[in-house]
C-alpha cells in the first residue's frame, strides 16, 4: 500500500524539506531494525534510545525518506529528508493519514484514569457485542475486532499499530471501538490526531511517577486528553474523585457525570456486596452483577453512562449489563474444596490495592484470616513501594512481600524498600519471600478453611519478567494448583 509522502504529511508541522515530498513509501517505520527498502523512517526520541542516532543505519537498509527533528550533517542525494518540530506528533499525523484516517469512520471512545481502564473498556466491548453491535477493543489484556483476538504488548500501542488496527476494524464493519488511553500514550502523542467520539475518566492517584516525575504533571497529562475533545463529543467523569471535575475544566465536549456519593447525571447506590456479586440501585432500577466491590460499582456506572451516550436503549443496556462476566485478572476468585477463597487481582497501585482489600474487609465475616501477597515492579516508581506494603499490612491479617516483575532490579532490594513502610506493630505478621511461587505456596500452606488469600499486582499477566526474560507465571493457575495439591 504505497502512499505519497505529501499526502501522508498533510497536517504535520514541517520546518524544512530536503529533496521532495512527491515520492511514495510502502510503510512507516520508527525502529531502525525493522527498516526495509522504500519506507519512511521516523526518528523518535525515546527513554532508552534516540532514533536520530540510527538514521544512517536506516538509510543503509533502504529507507528512502527520513523524518527527523534535526537535519543530519551528512545528506544522501537519493534520500528525502523532512525536518519537523516534533517527530512524535509527526508520526501520529502520518499514521492517521497513511491508513486513511480510520478513527473518523468509527465511534471511538477512550477511557483514561489510574485504575479501572481495562475493566471498563472490556465491559463496554462485551456489552455492545452482546447487544449485537460490531465492536473493536484496544486494551492492556487484548485487542479485539469483533470475535477475533489480536495480541497486545502495552496499554496503548504506537500510532502506526493503532491506526492499522482501527482501519482493520472499519474494514470488518465495526461501528464502535473502546480504547484504553494511558498517560504515556497521551504524553507521547500516540493517540494524537485520532478522532474520539467520546471519553471517560475512572479515577486518578499516584502512579507512573518514575515517568511523569510529579503528580501534577501526571494529572495534567490525563486532563490533556479531555482538553482535546471537540464540541460534538462527550466527556464522562467520576465526580466522587476529587480531581474528577478537573478533567472537564477546559473541554469543549458535552459534560456528563457519574458517582455513588455526590450529585451526578448517573448515580447508583450499593444495596448488596458479597462474593456472589453486587446489587445496585441504578436510576430506580435494581441491577444485579457478578462484579464485586465498590470500585466495580464505579466501573459499572461509567460503562452505563458511556453506553447511554452512544445508544438510546436503556432497558437493553441494563439487561445485558447484568449478564456480563468479571474481567480476567480483576478480582478473579475461586473457592477450594475446603473453602479457602483465592483472589487474583491486577492491583498494582496503592489506591487499587486498598480498594480491593476494603472490599474483602466489607465482605468477610471476621472469623477468617486474610493473607495478602504483594510485590512491586522493578525499574518503576519506587515511591509507592513502602506505601503498598503499609496498605497490605493495615488491611490484612498476614502480609507476604514478594517479587512482582523485578525486571533488572534485585528482588530483595525491592522488598527492602517495601519494608520501610511496615510499622513496628506489623512486623510479626509480615513475611518476606522473594520467590513468588514459594510465597504463594507458603500462604496456601498457612491458610485454614474459609481463609482468604489475595494475590495482587499481576492479575491477567501470564509471565514474570526477570533480567529481560519473560518466564511463564500465572498467579491464578499456580494458586489453584497448589491448593489442589494441598487439598485445601
Amino acid at each position: 500500500m504505497a502512499k505519497k509522502i505529501r499526502d501522508i504529511l498533510y497536517g504535520a508541522s514541517i520546518r524544512e524539506v530536503v529533496g521532495t515530498t512527491d515520492c511514495a513509501v510502502q510503510s512507516l517505520i520508527f525502529d531502525s531494525r525493522d527498516v526495509v527498502k522504500d519506507v519512511a523512517f521516523i526518528a523518535i526520541r525515546g527513554a532508552a534510545a534516540d532514533g536520530h542516532d540510527f538514521i544512517d543505519n536506516a538509510i543503509e537498509k533502504g529507507a528512502s525518506v527520513v523524518v527527523a527533528e534535526e537535519k543530519p550533517t551528512t545528506i544522501q542525494d537519493h534520500v528525502n529528508y523532512i525536518i519537523v518540530n516534533d517527530t512524535h506528533e509527526a508520526l501520529a499525523v502520518m499514521a492517521h493519514n497513511f491508513y486513511d484516517r480510520p478513527s473518523k469512520d468509527l465511534k471511538l471512545v477512550g477511557i483514561t484514569g489510574t485504575n479501572g481502564k481495562t475493566t471498563t473498556t472490556t465491559l463496554l466491548y462485551h456489552l455492545f457485542m452482546d447487544m449485537g453491535r460490531a465492536v473493536g477493543l484496544i486494551s492492556t489484556v487484548e485487542n479485539k475486532i469483533n470475535e477475533e483476538t489480536i495480541p497486545t504488548e502495552r496499554t496503548t500501542p504506537d500510532p502506526v499499530s493503532i491506526n492499522k488496527l482501527l482501519r482493520e476494524m472499519v474494514e470488518a464493519g465495526c461501528e464502535y471501538c473502546f480504547m484504553e488511553v494511558s498517560s504515556h500514550a497521551i504524553h507521547q502523542k500516540r493517540v494524537g490526531h485520532l478522532h474520539f467520539y467520546g471519553g471517560g475518566f475512572t479515577n486518578i492517584s499516584r502512579e507512573h511517577l518514575d515517568y511523569h516525575k510529579t503528580f501534577k504533571e501526571y494529572l495534567n497529562v490525563k486532563k490533556a486528553f479531555f482538553d482535546g475533545l471537540g464540541e460534538s463529543t462527550f466527556a464522562v467523569t467520576n465526580v466522587d474523585d476529587k480531581n474528577g471535575n478537573v478533567m472537564l475544566q477546559n473541554t469543549a465536549a458535552r459534560k456528563v457525570t457519574y458517582g455513588l456519593k455526590n450529585v451526578a447525571d448517573y448515580k447508583a447506590k450499593v444495596l448488596e456486596n458479597n462474593f456472589t456479586g453486587l446489587v445496585l440501585s441504578l436510576e430506580g432500577t435494581e441491577l444485579y452483577t457478578r462484579l464485586i466491590g465498590d470500585f466495580n460499582a464505579y466501573n459499572i456506572l461509567l460503562v452505563y453512562a458511556v453506553a447511554e451516550q452512544l445508544e438510546d436503549n436503556r432497558i437493553e443496556i441494563l439487561r445485558v449489563l447484568s449478564s456480563l462476566q468479571p474481567v480476567e485478572g480483576r478480582f478473579e476468585y475461586f473457592k477450594s474444596k475446603t473453602g479457602v477463597i483465592g483472589i487474583v487481582d491486577y492491583a498494582h497501585t496503592p489506591d487499587a490495592l486498598e480498594n480491593v482489600l476494603k472490599t474483602i474487609h466489607n465482605i468477610r465475616t471476621g472469623n477468617e484470616t486474610v493473607f495478602t501477597l504483594i510485590g512491586c515492579g522493578g525499574d518503576r516508581d519506587r515511591t509507592k513501594r513502602p506505601v503498598m506494603a503499609k496498605i497490605a499490612c493495615e488491611w490484612s491479617d498476614k502480609a507476604v512481600l514478594t517479587s512482582d516483575n523485578p525486571r533488572t532490579e534485585d528482588p530483595e532490594a525491592i522488598i527492602d524498600e517495601m519494608m520501610t513502610g511496615v510499622g513496628g506493630e506489623h512486623y510479626q505478621k509480615t513475611l518476606n519471600i522473594a520467590n513468588r511461587k514459594q510465597a504463594i505456596k507458603t500462604a496456601c500452606t498457612m491458610a485454614e478453611p474459609d481463609d482468604i488469600i489475595l494475590i495482587a499486582g499481576k492479575g491477567h499477566e501470564t509471565y514474570q519478567e526477570v533480567n529481560g526474560e519473560k518466564n511463564d507465571f500465572d498467579d491464578l493457575e499456580i494458586l489453584k494448583e497448589i491448593l489442589q495439591k494441598l487439598n485445601k
